[in-house]
């Protein structure tokens, strides 16, 4: 009896147990509500990727949101006044529900770009 529960718990610890990890997908959709559809990534793809951009100003502005399972990824944050991108990854199951939207336009950016261009045009025309 000893030998066949050694052996049965030795044939559960061996077994490989098959978990593929679950991702949240979607492709440049204009709302998170839009990314609710869930798939099973390949064995290699270890993380599920979102990527967040806006772009625009005032009432032109827009937001995408992408998400998928990736093999590799690299977390930015890039924020460049009038258009910012962000990638936020993570390693467990359906783990990329939220939108990495914490990247947004940044007005300050965007006016230091503005006077630092002002103030060159004024320093050439002198």
């Amino acid at each position: 009896m000893k030998a066949s529960l050694l052996a049965l718990l030795a044939a559960v610890l061996c077994v490989d147990l098959g978990y593929s990890l679950h991702c949240y997908v979607c492709n440049e959709e204009p709302s998170n509500w839009n990314c609710m559809s869930s798939k099973a990534c390949a064995s290699h793809e270890k993380y599920c990727m979102t990527t967040f951009v806006s772009g625009g100003l005032g009432n032109e502005k827009s937001f995408r949101i992408s998400k998928k399972c990736a093999a590799d990824c690299s977390q930015t944050n890039v924020n460049f006044g009038v258009t910012a991108v962000s990638t936020n990854c993570c390693g467990t199951w359906l783990c990329n529900f939220s939108g990495a939207s914490s990247v947004k336009t940044s007005f300050a950016v965007m006016a230091f770009g503005v006077l630092a261009s002002f103030l060159c045009v004024l320093r050439v025309g002198l």
